[in-house]
C-alpha cells in the first residue's frame, strides 16, 4: 500500500464522518438491509486513474466485508466509459459511501490528470524535473502529492520540516541571503540542502556566493531562466517557478533549468469525472 494504513484511515474516517454523523436517511429509509448491490466506477471523460486504495477503503469502513475490484491500475490513461473500480456488497453501504468515495478520487484522478498533462508539455528528450509544490487542500496532502507522482511528475518538500528553504521573508528577517544561509548551513542537519528563493539576477548571484545549494527563481521570464542556467551552471541546482503556464512550460524547459514547479497542479487542477452505476444483485 503506498500509504500508511492508519493515515489512510483517519482520512477516509474523517472524510465519513462529514457526510454520516446523522446517518444516511435516504438510503436507511428505502433500501432494505438485506439487498445486494454491485457499484461500479465509471470514468465519464478521460482521465489518469487515481486512488483505488482510497476507493476500496472508504466502503471497507462502513461494510468489513465488502468485496473490491481494481479494473484499471493507478496512473492509468483511460478514455471515457472505462470501468476503474468495483465494489460488491450491501446496497445501503455502497450508497453510503459513494460521495465520499467519489469526492477523494475525482479530486485525486483530477490532480494526476493534469500532472500528466502539464509533463506531456515537456519537450521530447527533457531532463526537466516537474514538481508540485506545498498548496494543497489542507489535511489532503498525502493523497494529493501521491496524485502528482501517479501523473508522472515529481513532489516537493512534504512539509516545512523536509528542507531548507528560504524564501523572500526569510531573507528579510534574517538580514539576507549571505546571513541566512550560513545560519542555516549552522543549524540544519547535514543531510538537508538549503534552497534560496531569487527574484533578480543580482540576488541569483547572492545565492551562488552563499554557495546554496538549490536556487529558486522567482518569477523569472524564460529569458532570464535562461540567463540564470548560464551563470549558475554547474554551481547550484535551479527551479523555476511562479507564472509557469502549459503554454510557456516549453520555453521554461528549453531554458535549461532543473525543476519547474507548479502549484496549480494540486490548487487549480478540476475534479476528473467520475461516476459510481449501481446494479442489483439477485
Amino acid at each position: 500500500m503506498w500509504i500508511a494504513p492508519p493515515v489512510l484511515d483517519e482520512i477516509v474516517d474523517r472524510t465519513l464522518r462529514e457526510d454520516l454523523h446523522a446517518g444516511d436517511l435516504s438510503a436507511e429509509s428505502t433500501v432494505p438491509a438485506h439487498v445486494l448491490a454491485t457499484g461500479t466506477a465509471v470514468a465519464r471523460a478521460p482521465l489518469v486513474v487515481c486512488g483505488g486504495d482510497v476507493f476500496q477503503r472508504v466502503f471497507e469502513r462502513l461494510e468489513p466485508s465488502v468485496v473490491f475490484e481494481s479494473l484499471v491500475d493507478d496512473g492509468t490513461k483511460v478514455g471515457c466509459g472505462t470501468m476503474i473500480w468495483r465494489v460488491q456488497g450491501s446496497a445501503r453501504a455502497i450508497l453510503m459511501g459513494e460521495r465520499s468515495a467519489l469526492n477523494l478520487t475525482q479530486r485525486m484522478s483530477g490532480i494526476a490528470t493534469l500532472a500528466r498533462t502539464y509533463v506531456e508539455a515537456l519537450p521530447p528528450g527533457c531532463a526537466t524535473r516537474i514538481t508540485d509544490t506545498r498548496k494543497t487542500t489542507p489535511g489532503l496532502r498525502v493523497l494529493e502529492r501521491y496524485a502528482v507522482r501517479c501523473g508522472g511528475a515529481f513532489n516537493h518538500r512534504d512539509s516545512l520540516g523536509a528542507a531548507v528553504m528560504i524564501k523572500d521573508n526569510h531573507i528579510t528577517a534574517a538580514g539576507g541571503i549571505l546571513a541566512a544561509v550560513e545560519r542555516a548551513r549552522r543549524h540544519a542537519p547535514h543531510t538537508s540542502r538549503i534552497e534560496v528563493e531569487v527574484a533578480s539576477l543580482e540576488q541569483l548571484e547572492q545565492a551562488l556566493a552563499a554557495n546554496a545549494d538549490i536556487i529558486m527563481l522567482d518569477n523569472f521570464s524564460p529569458e532570464y531562466v535562461a540567463e540564470a542556467v548560464r551563470r549558475a551552471r554547474g554551481k547550484a541546482i535551479l527551479e523555476a517557478s511562479g507564472g509557469v503556464t502549459l503554454a510557456t512550460l516549453p520555453a521554461f524547459a528549453a531554458a535549461g533549468v532543473d525543476v519547474i514547479s507548479v502549484g496549480a497542479l494540486t490548487h487549480s487542477a478540476p475534479a476528473a469525472d467520475i461516476a459510481l452505476d449501481l446494479a442489483l444483485l439477485p
